[in-house]
């Protein structure tokens, strides 16, 4: 028998449809060298490639659901989900094989109930492109003024508790593209801040069949219409910190597209 352990459960959350990469992305889950993990693959409907997964059988847990969009595959896998920290991994990306001891050590240690971290870039045969991408932390204020102009968390280096997730509800399943920055507003609006470890501990795949390159023009409307419905209580907020100026607004800026993950949709 092996050892018991005092450590917390962790879900790691695979939303996955018509993606050739879901393999990759189950293995470096299975590889975790924290061990208390469980892996629940969200199938949204797919018509391919569901094959793969079926050497992970016992492994993982399968869902298989009706096309609902990458919201509502991520409901259905955190509401299910049995761990006390849950972690969101697109099925076209990876995890490194430290990444959730890393990021639930520092979790423990400060008490905080999400984190972020850096990650690589990769492209769609698995060559680094970019290295080393880390988000702004909060001490200078740069991370929340990012929030005025684009998303500076990449989905799929968080790992938040599932209280949280009850308490802040669930992602927004009318949103298609921007539900990961829809979500960071409204924890950062509840006055819960995002804990970096500043590392890169996943690599993020930009290949010609993800989402934020087949639908650019319904990203960008969406991506818009996201920063305008929370322009107003993010620049109230920013004021609330100290981080804007009372009385003036920053400058306006082009929204950048939120950067949709883990489907060939």
């Amino acid at each position: 028998m092996g050892l018991k352990t005092n450590r917390p459960l962790v879900t790691i959350v695979i939303p996955f449809y018509n993606d050739p990469y879901v393999a990759e992305a189950v293995e470096s889950a299975l590889t975790q060298t924290y061990r208390e993990i469980e892996v629940i693959v969200v199938d949204d409907g797919s018509t391919k490639h569901q094959d793969q997964l079926r050497r992970y059988e016992g492994r993982i847990h399968y869902i298989g659901k009706a096309n609902g969009g990458t919201a509502s595959a991520l409901n259905s896998g955190f509401r299910l989900a049995n761990g006390k920290y849950v972690a969101w991994l697109s099925s076209d990306d990876r995890f490194y094989p430290d990444k959730i001891r890393r990021q639930v050590e520092a979790m423990e240690r400060a008490g905080s109930p999400i984190s972020h971290t850096g990650f690589d870039v990769i492209d769609g045969r698995g060559k680094m492109t970019d290295f080393d991408i880390i988000p702004p932390g909060i001490a200078s204020g740069d991370f929340y003024r990012a929030f005025q102009h684009g998303n500076p968390v990449n989905g799929c280096t968080v790992v938040m508790t599932k209280e949280l997730y009850r308490i802040t509800g669930p992602f927004n399943e009318t949103l298609r593209y921007t539900q990961d920055l829809d979500y960071w507003f409204r924890v950062l609006l509840s006055g819960t801040p995002f804990l970096l470890v500043p590392e890169p501990l996943c690599a993020y795949r930009r290949h010609e069949a993800m989402g934020t390159l087949k639908h650019a023009d319904a990203v960008a409307l969406e991506t818009k219409g996201t920063f305008a419905r929370y322009e107003a209580r993010w620049q109230s907020y920013l004021k609330q910190l100290g981080l804007l100026p009372r009385g003036r607004e920053l400058p306006r800026k082009k929204p950048e597209s939120g950067k949709q993950r883990g489907t060939s949709r």
